[in-house]
């Protein structure tokens, strides 16, 4: 039982992290008459357009963490973000506070070291062989172990930032500080990955509540430099292939615990499945579920951590998605072509509001319903290619 937003018995929500998923989750939190907090490290970020409240900190920095925490006192915190200092989520929670799915489950999934070998090493579930460098000469040794071609990612980044394929030894020094340039913590480790040749990379998006675990249906995509650019659901799976894949994510989930949206990464090969990495909060790739599912992983994520029971997640149409990125840095800059993206049937275009664009940025996203996958693809690549983004700078 909770009041109305902004009287002494709302029920609060603060965001750690204000992207473009951030902002669905605070449009669905506010369906549900809670009161919202949004706080990032730049101003008017998506998710502060549409909360009741919003603040700028850098969430590394521990005393501008705490001073956030200690004005809003939440009744839940939803990091969103990686680059926070999760130690002090620790501690209030500690204190009583609500942190999702727990500061355990954050501090393990902020980095990839933790989550590596929580996965690998404590719960024995398969993996690409890895290793682990904090120097240039420690990468060089661990290249060597690996073996060619490898994929080396920073510890903590998020949609794909600093992540490269080395495939010579020449390329080492330039994927080294590729890696540390698209870091997002204060730290100079990176993690080295056997390359595994894969079928499909698929998210399953996995809920935690009080009806128990549930699953959506499986979302393949495509991803360029590590970031995504293209989704649908479902993905063609055999029955065997979605228990396995189902295996995996309640394995991992129920070792990170807490209620919530787990986003779990994995590869398909013909002879298994790989975990490969799980975000604890919505997923980039599952936006889709905006158009396929009678409840978004938006609207299921909010419904978990409030509480609330999930008696079913019904798939109602086959769907995609496609991105539209930018190419450079700009202040000052249009969308152009979303009414012409929008003329193609059971098609939505999602502008996400970012202030300012970045080479390789997400600025919006095309959603579309078909009667296939392959249709839907279809239709989101059509009207992805008719938007453009026009620089005035």
């Amino acid at each position: 039982m909770y009041g109305s937003p902004l009287t002494n018995h709302a029920k609060k929500v603060m965001l750690l992290g204000a992207g473009e998923l951030g902002k669905e989750v605070i449009i669905e939190a506010q369906r549900l008459g809670v009161e919202t907090i949004a706080v990032d490290r730049y101003a008017n970020a998506p998710a502060m357009q549409v909360a009741h409240r919003a603040h700028v900190i850098d969430m590394l920095d521990e005393t501008q963490l705490r001073s956030v925490i200690d004005a809003e006192k939440p009744d839940v915190i939803v990091p969103e973000i990686e680059a926070i200092a999760t130690h002090v989520l620790a501690e209030y929670e500690q204190a009583g506070f609500h942190v999702v799915p727990t500061a355990l489950a954050t501090r393990l999934t902020m980095d990839r070291e933790g989550i590596r070998r929580l996965a690998a090493e404590t719960l024995a579930l398969p993996t690409a062989a890895y290793e682990f460098a904090t120097t240039l000469e420690e990468l060089r040794a661990a290249v060597a172990v690996i073996g060619l071609p490898c994929v080396i990612k920073p510890i903590m980044s998020s949609s794909g930032k600093g992540q490269s394929v080395c495939r010579s030894e020449a390329d080492i020094e330039a994927c080294w500080q590729y890696a540390l340039d698209g870091g997002r913590a204060h730290t100079t480790k990176v993690i080295v990955e056997q390359f595994i040749r894969f079928e499909s990379e698929i998210t399953l998006l996995t809920v935690r509540s009080v009806s128990g675990t549930t699953y959506c249906q499986p979302i393949g995509h495509v991803q360029k430099d590590g970031d995504y650019i293209e989704s649908w659901q479902p993905h063609a799976m055999s029955d065997a292939q979605i228990a396995e894949a189902q295996h995996i994510a309640k394995t991992v989930t129920d070792a990170l615990g807490g209620y919530g949206l787990y986003g779990v990464e994995l590869f398909i090969t013909p002879e298994r499945i790989y975990f490969s990495e799980v975000s604890p909060r919505p997923h980039d790739t599952g936006l889709v579920t905006l158009v396929t599912q009678d409840l978004s992983e938006f609207a299921l994520h909010v419904r978990a951590i409030l509480g609330f029971p999930i008696p079913s997640i019904e798939l109602l149409t086959p769907g995609a998605t496609r991105t539209l990125k930018a190419e450079r840095d700009s202040e000052s800059f249009t969308i152009d072509g979303v009414g012409d993206a929008l003329s193609r049937p059971r098609t939505q275009v999602r502008v996400f509001g970012k202030p300012v664009t970045k080479p390789g940025r997400r600025m919006a996203v095309v959603l579309s319903a078909a009667d296939t996958v392959d249709q839907a693809r279809a239709v989101a690549s059509e009207a992805q290619a008719s938007m453009h983004i026009r620089y005035h700078d």
